[in-house]
């Protein structure tokens, strides 16, 4: 039996990442794991700041990469609601594709920082529940650690980017 694809994302905070992975779920009739999800469900109210979710985050992912990878083995989609904006980030996902020998997609959202910034104000009033943690402030922190993907990476890397 082939394996499934899996689809993960790089975009800074506010790029549309979460909208992106719903949207692409969709078309291939794939199964998304969203780790906003998977957080707030097994950790409420836990998260308020960048110390917290990698803990948490931390915690999550051995169970996720499992989870995954047996999806991926019984040959269906995976598109993951996780950041890949890092590049130890990105060597998780690599190891979740490699060790299994399943086919992967990076998509990359590349927009300026007042698009990301427009568009985290908005989700902020949107989903008042993120108004803590949907600020210009966290921008900020969190993109202080954005890398983007490099081609010397070697993922199979599509650009989407709107500098208009």
């Amino acid at each position: 039996m082939s394996r499934g694809v899996l689809t993960f994302f790089c975009g800074k905070m506010g790029a549309g990442k979460t909208t992106n992975a719903r949207e692409t779920a969709r078309a291939a009739n794939a199964v998304l794991i969203s780790e906003d999800e998977w957080l707030e469900a097994l950790y409420p109210g836990k998260i308020a700041t960048v110390n917290d979710y990698l803990k948490y985050s931390a915690r999550l992912k051995p169970q996720i990469k499992k989870l995954v990878q047996s999806i991926l083995m019984a040959g269906t989609d995976v598109v993951m609601d996780f950041p890949a904006n890092t590049l130890a980030q990105r060597e998780w996902f690599r190891e979740i594709f490699s060790e299994i020998q399943a086919g992967h997609r990076l998509i990359y959202i590349d927009l300026p920082d007042e698009v990301c910034k427009a568009q985290v104000a908005k989700r902020r009033i949107e989903q008042p529940q993120r108004a803590a943690t949907d600020t210009p402030e966290m921008f900020e922190q969190i993109t202080r650690y954005f890398v983007p993907p490099a081609t010397d990476e070697g993922f199979n890397t599509t650009v989407v980017a709107n500098h208009s």
